[in-house]
């Protein structure tokens, strides 16, 4: 039997391209103003660049989102990669739109986050690791300002700030449940001064969102000013601006801005920017990234992280809010093996066809279905084929989505890159020609109370039956909507292996209760953060984390980064 080559494998073996010859390809000069080169296949596109695109048609927008993930995978990066390439295979010009790995995943559940087999971005180790720096100036930027907040005590604590009532965590680009609750002492060494601190993953900050939704350099520093940090002792909001914290932060992140472009495997431009985590955060990529290949291409492919009713509600109902786009299609990824998860089997008995189980898990397959016609949006389901996958089970899947009059399509691109996407790219250009941005819509009004918002997307799109809160909670809501806030989105931090908060109940559950734990303002980046169950917005490592498996070889080859 012949070895199936790891990602990682397959990606040391590819021919890159200089990056210059991958910019042509979408009509960016080889001049200074227009990129600034990161070695041979990395490069940094200028703002003098992108500010000359504005007279330039929008091209369409496709969005790829999929189920409720389950251990046995789905394959959302790895679909887009793959038919972003079969777009370009087919003879239309496609950018891939991405997320940046996080370390935490990287090193913990996944190993890596670049797509897979033959559809991936490359240099797969360098995006998976440090790439370009910019989650590192993102850290940076964020504990400056915990930094200056705590000084601030140290020194006379002019602006009165509460200890009891700051706001703002520190945060690293890993997972460390050690750092959840720490104590910090902001004024000497006695004991008397401690405070209780902690930690988020950098992925989770309110930079990174801010980071991900800033049109510009100014509006990167004017929603930096405005993050809220603490409250002084006779209840009034503190913001960074206060501090006089927003200019030096804006420098450490002006680099980190511009958007990263490096290639697939077949040689086409992926732009890949930002990354915040879709359960505890918006779960997309950069505005600017996203605007930017609108502008330099015919079709633009993005994800939304984790299923559809984390991922893709936040990247319309905040992404698309805040930035006036619209996606013309929607990209549903399922595999046979994850909808047999659903259907109750467990992940080592998958390899045996199951019509009964995957019949069953199918009910999670529409659920995302209906959630995304809400929108006034049309979706396709991808199905990432797997070489265990049998014929009736492929025919069963077709045959259900068909029943509810949705697009299908086999994807090959793992195994055959963009040949095996081709099908899909051409069935995404036809319902992308058919789109009506018209029809499109979001699921709540801006204008509706903060509560309701939250209840809205609960009982509509998890199908819960009620939401509950402490009368603590309830009462930092109505405090937010009292202070001039209660016209942003909730962002729901929530886990994203069930419509509910048990990352154990699989396929469509309803009448359940989502209990809100937390809220937070992220008065900088607009949008309200609900924390509900148990998620925590700084995750641990696994048992068994991808570390484990991750070296060095004797020609010094990084091995084990999936």
């Amino acid at each position: 039997m012949t070895k199936i080559k790891t990602d990682i494998e397959i990606a040391s073996k590819a021919d890159l391209k200089p990056i210059k010859s991958i910019l042509k390809k979408i009509n960016v000069p080889d001049k200074p103003f227009a990129f600034s080169p990161m070695g041979r296949h990395i490069a940094k596109i200028n703002f003098e660049f992108i500010n000359k695109l504005k007279r330039n048609k929008d091209g369409k927008l496709i969005l790829v989102t999929a189920i409720s993930p389950t251990p046995a995978g789905e394959g959302k990066t790895t679909t887009s990669v793959g038919l972003s390439d079969g777009i370009n295979k087919i003879g239309k010009k496609s950018i891939v739109c991405l997320r940046e790995p996080s370390l935490g995943p990287s090193f913990g559940m996944k190993g890596g986050a670049a797509g897979g087999g033959y559809a991936q971005v490359v240099p797969m180790e360098q995006i998976n690791l440090h790439f370009t720096g910019d989650f590192h100036a993102i850290t940076s930027a964020h504990n400056l300002l915990s930094a200056l907040i705590d000084n601030h005590i140290y020194w006379g604590n002019r602006l009165n700030i509460d200890e009891k009532r700051i706001v703002w965590k520190r945060v690293v680009d890993m997972n460390d449940r050690a750092l959840r609750f720490i104590n910090i002492n902001t004024k000497g060494v006695a004991k008397d001064f401690l405070r209780e601190d902690g930690f988020d993953i950098t992925v989770a900050s309110e930079i990174m969102a801010i980071f991900c939704l800033a049109n510009n350099i100014k509006d990167l520093e004017d929603r930096i000013g405005n993050i809220t940090i603490a409250y002084s002792k006779n209840n009034k909001p503190i913001l960074a601006k206060d501090l006089n914290a927003q200019g030096s932060m804006t420098v450490l992140l002006k680099e980190a801005l511009r958007p990263n472009i490096t290639q697939t495997l077949e040689h086409n431009p992926a732009i890949i920017h930002g990354g915040p985590f879709a359960n505890i955060a918006h779960g997309c990529n950069s505005v600017i990234a996203t605007k930017t290949a609108l502008k330099l291409s015919e079709f633009v492919v993005t994800e939304a992280g984790f299923g559809a009713d984390l991922g893709a509600e936040k990247f319309i109902n905040i992404k698309c809010r805040k930035s006036n786009i619209v996606p013309s299609c929607v990209v549903l990824v399922a595999t046979v093996r994850a909808l047999k998860m659903h259907g109750g089997i467990e992940k080592k008995d998958l390899k045996y066809e199951n019509i009964h189980a995957l019949k069953k898990g199918m009910v999670n397959l529409e659920r995302h279905i209906d959630n995304i016609k809400k929108f006034g949006l049309e979706p396709i389901v991808a199905i990432n084929h797997f070489v265990l996958d049998t014929n009736k089970e492929i025919e069963t899947i077709k045959e259900f989505c068909k029943k509810l009059n949705v697009e299908v399509s086999i994807s090959t691109h793992w195994s055959d890159g963009g040949k095996g996407a081709k099908d899909l790219a051409k069935k995404v250009i036809r319902i992308c020609g058919r789109s009506n941005k018209k029809k499109f819509k979001y699921l709540y009004h801006e204008k509706l109370p903060l509560w309701n918002k939250i209840e809205k997307i609960a009982k509509e799109i998890y199908r819960a039956k009620k939401i509950s809160a402490s009368n603590e909670v309830k009462k930092e809501i109505k405090n937010f909507e009292n202070i001039g806030y209660g016209d942003l989105p909730v962002c729901i931090a929530k886990t994203q292996y069930s419509f509910t908060v048990d990352p154990k109940i699989k396929g469509a559950p309803t009448g359940h209760e989502i209990p809100i734990r937390e809220v937070r303002l992220s008065s900088g980046a607009k949008f309200i953060v609900v924390v509900c169950g148990s998620i925590m917005t700084m995750p641990g490592l696994p048992r068994v984390p991808a570390a484990d498996k991750i070296r060095l070889n004797k020609k010094g080859e990084t091995e084990g980064l999936f």
